[in-house]
């Protein structure tokens, strides 16, 4: 059985956004103010399964502003560059082109 959680994000009502984090297997959900809460919770959460999560699915509420949305894949980029820098090396796969045929 895959292990699957649902990262959705949604505006708070004062401006700003959080992500509701959902665990498919038991339809726990976990609420995360900002990415380093949503770091430590899906960490423990993930922990219940022995560290092993097969999927992320990402989300967004449809009554969140375009500008929030923005501002979470931003604080996103500036995360994986940090970690990246910390590592030396790239996190995510770089897009290859296809070969023609």
């Amino acid at each position: 059985m895959a292990v699957v959680f649902e990262a959705t994000i949604k505006p708070d009502g004062i401006g700003g956004w959080f992500i509701e984090l959902k665990d498919t297997m038991d339809d726990r959900v976990e609420v995360c103010k900002d990415l380093d809460e949503f770091e430590e919770k899906i960490e423990s959460m993930g922990a219940e399964y022995g560290g092993h999560i097969d999927e992320v699915r990402w989300n967004k509420s449809d009554d969140l502003p375009p500008h929030l949305l923005d501002e979470v894949r931003l604080a996103m980029a500036e995360k994986r560059a940090a970690i990246e820098e910390e590592k030396g090396e790239f996190i995510t796969p770089v897009a290859t082109k296809k070969e023609e045929s």
